[in-house]
């Protein structure tokens, strides 16, 4: 089965139901079968076939949705492109994945070829209506997502069609996603996040969704009030955004809603809590990669656990392992190892990085944890991120979340700065809510934390480096 068969129930069984809501229009689930089935056979028409790639570079938009089901339908491989990323930064990506076009609104002066949405709408308008008649298997590639590349240069992962439907499956069944949730997305569809989960599970659930070009926090308030959504994913700083609405709108959202998922970096626990006492609800907090979608989930039913992303989801396996690759003790830390349908088939064109992230087919995802007694996984950070002061490793996350603990502070991050002593030494970058001094801070660091995990220097800035989903970007400190 591919991701068409898995989105059917949807495009073909409920073809007259409204489907999506965009800047003011409705598009029934057959208008957006109808809608893609041109476009793939205008992409044809173009030269496009299966295992060829297509780089999109786009806000979200009702033709960046037909253009990816066309994509999916004829077994081309979609190459979403982070629209806040310029020539330079898109340079690496083009030559990588070698695509056949961009498809881009923007001027830009690279070396694919550019196509323009408008003018591939205008070819499609008057070609069938009935999908090309591609065969496919679940194992075919269905896009390809470029890492960040915050540590280095950034590697293409290659997510097939089966690893796309598994996720959906999953998350559709543990996070009880039905035909009647009413969705609201303001995620971007270039991100893995709403992409393979966003889109994804609307399609697969049949659900209402309304999709916004961006988030924005100006009109947030607004926008939920009126739409009344029961379903909401976000990232962390989205969240940290919403405890600014005022109380009785806070409630009132609360009392529609069902579901708020959080993921795409760490939450901190001070922000689920005051959520909580804002909203009513208790945010599910969750795991995923590019590499790998979705791996493990704080439950629908059960205890969702501040600071916690909970258990391997169904099919999923996860151990920690140490540095020798000797089993973890329970409490202790040790790198995340993953198996399961969900991860990826490997790095586009790049065969050793592919071997180096697997050992005895366990999936390295580079990602620290521990384990409680009871099964909940909690993140402790990148192996990168780990600092190593005189001998003793020091998680900068658990620094980070007690310097966010004082009300003055907004967010902060924690790096290493070479030591000629201690080979390495912590610097705490904060960026603040009120005035403090930073005196105030160490001594409250020296009272509550080891001395070797204390900062070795506060930076006040104005505000940390971030990508475009609220993921730190510690590389661009120090």
């Amino acid at each position: 089965m591919n991701l068409s068969n898995l989105f059917d129930s949807s495009l073909i069984g409920r073809r007259d139901k409204v489907a999506l809501e965009f800047q003011g229009r409705e598009f029934t689930f057959g208008e957006i079968e109808s809608r893609s089935n041109r476009l793939a056979h205008a992409l044809v028409a173009r030269g496009m076939g299966t295992g060829d790639r297509l780089c999109v570079y786009l806000v979200n938009s009702v033709e960046m949705i037909d253009l990816y089901l066309a994509c999916v339908k004829l077994g081309v491989i979609f190459v979403p492109i982070n629209i806040l990323y310029r020539e330079r930064e898109m340079a690496h990506i083009l030559a990588d994945a070698a695509p056949r076009a961009l498809v881009t609104d923007a001027d830009l002066v690279v070396s694919a070829e550019i196509w323009r949405p408008a003018d591939l709408v205008a070819e499609a308008a008057g070609l069938s209506e009935l999908r090309p008649g591609v065969v496919l298997d679940g194992d075919a590639p269905a896009g390809i997502i470029y890492t960040s590349g915050t540590t280095g240069t950034a590697k293409g992962a290659v997510l097939t069609h089966n690893n796309f439907s598994a996720n959906a499956v999953n998350l559709l069944a543990c996070w009880e996603i039905r035909e009647s949730d009413r969705f609201l997305l303001a995620l971007p569809l270039f991100h893995v996040h709403g992409l393979g989960n966003g889109l994804h599970c609307w399609l697969a659930s049949g659900c209402r969704m309304r999709l916004l070009e961006r988030f924005e926090h100006q009109t947030a308030a607004d926008v939920f009030v009126e739409f009344r959504p029961t379903l909401f994913f976000g990232v962390p700083t989205v969240y940290v955004r919403l405890l600014g609405f005022t109380k009785d709108v806070a409630q009132e959202i609360g009392g529609f809603m069902r579901l708020f998922v959080s993921g795409s970096a760490p939450l901190p626990a001070q922000v689920f809590e005051e959520f909580e006492a804002l909203f009513g609800h208790r945010i599910l907090e969750r795991y995923g990669m590019s590499e790998t979608i979705m791996n493990i989930s704080n439950p629908y039913w059960g205890e969702r656990r501040a600071g916690t992303i909970g258990f391997p989801l169904p099919g999923i396996s996860a151990k920690l392992m140490g540095p020798a690759l000797e089993p973890v003790a329970q409490g202790e830390t040790g790198e995340v190892y993953l198996k399961g349908p969900n991860i990826f088939a490997g790095y586009w064109g790049r065969p050793e990085a592919t071997k180096d992230a697997f050992v005895e087919g366990w999936f390295r995802t580079g990602d620290l944890g521990t384990i409680s007694a009871d099964g909940y996984f909690t993140l402790c950070g990148r192996k990168s991120d780990l600092i190593i002061s005189g001998g003793f490793n020091i998680y900068p996350r658990e620094i980070e979340e007690f310097l966010q603990e004082h009300s003055a502070v907004a967010e902060a991050a924690v790096v290493a700065r070479p030591d000629k002593m201690r080979g390495e030494v912590p610097v705490a970058y904060v960026a603040l809510l009120a005035p403090v001094e930073v005196a105030e801070l160490a001594a409250l660091c020296r009272e509550k934390l080891a001395s070797f995990k204390v900062p070795r220097e506060f930076v006040v800035v104005e505000k940390l480096p971030r990508n475009a989903m609220g993921k730190l970007q510690k590389n661009l400190l120090l």
